[in-house]
């Protein structure tokens, strides 16, 4: 009976070390595939960006300066990418990283500073997002082919034509998941707006900045109660649901 009962063991644990390897196989492929399909050309910047969250967790703010302009250099450097939602992203996480500095900085001159480099900062990345709204929001994804068919393959004249195609697939998915993001995105930008024009005691265009931020996303907690607390109003708290699936948890 014992013998049964191990043999039956023993076959249990070969068959789920068999599923878990076979998922990491697959898993392994499915990742290879995603990225072989990642334009080569911006390939170095995302992968700069994997350093972006344990800079800010350790709050290694002159690293994150270095990695916001290294990562725009690479960026700049193809049309396509220059004015992208990528580079909206970066403008508003170099603000963000300024705010950092400036809640505890005593000298009133370097503070000042830094609140008018985020204010910059911040200005630029709700440009760029709101352009790029205007030209990529709502399109299908045969709409987005036209638009980009041309342009973006400019520069991958190297690669062959399943490859160009594999490049500009991927690029068209990237922009459609972005057109709700982006919104997001640039609900936050407003956000950090709001919180510059607060630092700077300009309390009226504060309430207007995250009026602004609500209007885009309208699940903005943290600029309706960033709000409330400027009119005297209560905040308001999460729900459960909020909780475990907090909107914030959406990347800049």
């Amino acid at each position: 009976m014992n013998v049964f009962a191990n043999r039956k063991t023993r076959a249990l644990i070969f068959i789920m070390c068999a599923l878990v390897l076979s998922g990491f196989i697959i898993t392994h492929f499915y990742y290879k595939s995603v990225n072989a399909s990642v334009d080569p050309r911006i390939v170095p910047a995302r992968k700069l960006y994997e350093n972006y969250n344990l800079f800010a967790r350790e709050n290694k703010l002159d690293s994150i300066f270095w990695l916001m302009d290294t990562i725009e250099s690479i960026y700049s450097r193809v049309e396509h990418y220059r004015n992208s939602f990528e580079v909206g992203v970066l403008y508003n996480n170099r603000a963000a990283a300024c705010l950092s500095l400036s809640i505890n900085e005593e000298d009133v001159t370097l503070k000042d500073s830094l609140l008018e480099v985020a204010n910059e900062s911040i200005n630029n990345s709700i440009t760029i997002y709101e352009n790029w709204l205007m030209s990529y929001d709502g399109k299908s994804e045969q709409e987005l082919k036209k638009d980009l068919e041309k342009g973006f393959l400019v520069g991958l004249e190297d690669y062959d034509e399943v490859d160009q195609q594999k490049f500009l697939h991927k690029r068209i998915k990237e922009i459609i998941e972005a057109q709700v993001e982006t919104k997001r995105r640039l609900s936050v930008s407003y956000t950090n707006l709001g919180l510059v024009y607060r630092h700077q005691l300009q309390y009226e265009a504060a309430a207007l900045s995250y009026q602004k931020a609500i209007d885009n996303w309208d699940r903005n907690l943290t600029a309706e109660n960033n709000l409330n607390k400027l009119l005297g109003r209560p905040e308001k708290k999460r729900n459960l649901i909020q909780k475990l699936f907090p909107p914030e948890r959406v990347q800049n």
